[in-house]
């Protein structure tokens, strides 16, 4: 018997491997600062969300969750007199530049995989996963490489979508949501909500609700928020299997021996252009 679960785990693990270092990549920093935004500023933002943008700060401030608005609305000001299609256009031009670089052996494997990646994102419901939705409807490319990067880019907004509306029906803030990230990861106290923007006074209040849930003492993530944590992952790798099952075994078997045994290259290209802590998503829990 296929375990759907564990297959989903690893193809969505693999995935922002395979995606999360484009947010730090030079070349497309470069490219979107060429657009005459000051500095790079705000690239990760305006690039991610360039399909939703239109939608306006709010909009894409309720689908990121748990960064902290005020950076998205003066990340897509920035952006905005550029068009947003010249800023998808800006990651673009990372991806086909540096993917052949980073791992060349994945290339020709990911882009024979490109129609089935899509035909798995075109057959997913799009009901409250709306991040998602805006990218599966943007423009797709004639590089094959870069239709089944984006293809599999749409997925794992599928599984962010899935992931925040669990948080969200357990009751949970942004703020909430990174330090119990922080505690399942075991990574430096308060690192990923502070990264986000969280102050002294976010960290505090939502410490303190927290612990009135029982899920936090003394100032620390306790076991029942750690259990609260795993569940959510738990459950979110169950939601999103469907996305792997459309792909198919064989297929997602495929992905997986492309992307899984060049995965920590992504990680070590993370580190070099940000450092040791971002995208904790594609990050092994530490001992």
């Amino acid at each position: 018997m296929t375990d759907w679960t564990d297959l989903s785990a690893r193809a969505s693990f693999a995935s922002h491997r395979l995606i999360g270092w484009i947010y730090w990549d030079p070349v497309a920093i470069d490219a979107y600062t060429a657009l005459g935004i000051e500095g790079g500023f705000g690239y990760y933002v305006a690039s991610r969300a360039a399909p939703l943008a239109v939608a306006g700060h709010q909009a894409v401030t309720a689908a990121f969750f748990s960064i902290h608005p005020a950076f998205i609305e003066a990340s897509l000001a920035a952006a905005a007199p550029a068009g947003w299609d010249a800023v998808a256009a800006a990651r673009d031009h990372g991806v086909v530049v540096g993917l052949p670089q980073l791992a060349p052996e994945v290339c020709d494997g990911l882009a024979e995989l490109g129609p089935e990646l899509w035909a798995a994102a075109d057959a997913l419901a799009p009901s409250g996963r709306v991040l998602f939705a805006a990218h599966r409807q943007w423009p797709r490319p004639a590089d094959p490489l870069l239709s089944a990067w984006l293809a599999v880019n749409c997925i794992r907004e599928y599984r962010g979508d899935t992931h925040w509306a669990i948080v969200a029906a357990e009751g949970l803030s942004g703020t909430q949501a990174g330090l119990l990230h922080d505690a399942h990861l075991r990574y430096p106290g308060q690192w990923i909500p502070r990264s986000r923007g969280a102050d002294d006074a976010a960290i505090d209040a939502a410490l303190a609700d927290l612990e009135r849930r029982g899920l936090a003492e003394a100032g620390r993530v306790s076991a029942a928020g750690l259990e609260l944590r795993e569940r959510i992952e738990c459950r979110t790798d169950e939601l999103t299997e469907a996305a792997w099952r459309f792909l198919g075994e064989a297929s997602t078997q495929r992905f997986l021996n492309l992307v899984e045994p060049v995965g920590q290259r992504f990680v070590d290209r993370i580190d070099a252009t940000a450092g040791p802590n971002w995208m904790p998503a594609a990050r092994e829990r530490r001992a």
